[in-house]
């Protein structure tokens, strides 16, 4: 079986939309450890407002040797923090109490296809999850894992070491 795009996922709206923003509230009140080294939370400005805005996304892969965050936009290049970062790729991320300034890079659908089949290995039962809630059928294949990961958007936020100490 190959990789079959059973429905089409938009962002949430309503009080979905409020309980995916949760974890910003976590956030904001000084919780963010709660959740771990498992979501990250990015502060990025808006493309048409220019104002700060904010979301938490699950980290995908954490490579502190290159000190580089992999996330991906589970709701496609339409993610309203997916197209702000691609307009403003230099953000400030924090990830449980520690803010870093970091620079977002766009991987390749080549590049996406080894993070995602690498986070499958990790996270096989999340994988699953996560494919079925972005509207995909994988049969549960490394090979099927590596096609949804060409069709996701995945961002590498490089950060330095140095601690931001305002918000964004």
């Amino acid at each position: 079986m190959a990789v079959e795009k059973t429905k089409v996922v938009a962002p949430p709206k309503g009080l979905s939309r409020m309980m995916f923003r949760l974890p910003i509230w976590l956030y904001r009140l000084h919780l963010g450890w709660v959740l771990g080294g498992r979501f990250i939370l990015i502060n990025h400005i808006g493309r048409k407002t220019g104002l700060p805005r904010r979301a938490v996304v699950e980290v995908v892969r954490h490579d502190k040797d290159a000190r580089t965050i992999i996330v991906a936009s589970g709701f496609g290049k339409k993610s309203q923090w997916y197209q702000n970062l691609r307009k403003t790729p230099d953000v400030t991320i924090q990830l449980g109490t520690k803010k870093y300034t970091a620079h977002a890079e766009f991987l390749s659908p080549a590049q996406g296809a080894v993070e995602m089949a690498d986070y499958t290995r990790r996270h096989p039962f999340a994988a699953q999850e996560l494919a079925k809630l972005m509207g995909y059928r994988v049969d549960g294949t490394p090979e099927d894992f590596q096609i949804l990961g060409q069709e996701i958007p995945f961002v590498a936020l490089k950060y330095w070491q140095r601690t931001v100490s305002n918000e964004q």
